[in-house]
């Protein structure tokens, strides 16, 4: 799945250190469809009706559908990859998350599109970990639905 609008920043490890605090930038405009949703909910065995039932979910407090949080933040490497491209990395590993927030919900239907920062870098054996902030922006949408503070740690 390619998210992004452009190739991303292209980066080497050497300079990874100077970006912390800059935003790589945003992926294209996605829309939340309610099959991605429901295929979600069949992988995971979550089925709760704000999420695969339409009709119950109109009178919800969300009005309608919404994705998983969990689905939102399975978004988070395919976001990470189109912004973030380390041209001398022979591996990057998803270390795992420092933080994570969903403080708005990803209405079924709505577009969307993901962001990155780089937070943090700091050297580890072998490599580099860095601290991606990732955010989820829901068009129109007063707050994000998802922050995250992912690890990823690169090797050469």
């Amino acid at each position: 799945m390619s998210t992004s609008e452009s190739p991303g920043s292209v980066i080497e490890m050497s300079s990874l250190a100077d970006l912390a605090g800059t935003h790589l930038g945003y992926t294209a405009w996605r829309e939340m469809t309610q099959e991605q949703v429901d295929q979600f909910a069949d992988v995971t065995d979550d089925h709760n009706y704000i999420h695969v039932d339409v009709e119950r979910a109109k009178a919800s407090p969300f009005g309608g559908t919404v994705a998983h949080g969990f689905l939102t933040l399975s978004l988070v490497a395919p976001i990470s990859q189109a912004l973030l491209h380390v041209s001398d990395a022979g591996t990057a590993i998803n270390y795992g998350l420092d933080r994570v927030r969903f403080p708005a919900p990803l209405p079924v239907g709505a577009r969307w599109r993901g962001g990155v920062e780089i937070a943090e870098v700091a050297e580890v054996p072998g490599g580099k970990q860095v601290k991606a902030r990732v955010t989820v922006e829901v068009e129109g949408g007063e707050k994000p639905a998802l922050v995250a503070d992912s690890l990823i740690r690169l090797y050469a």
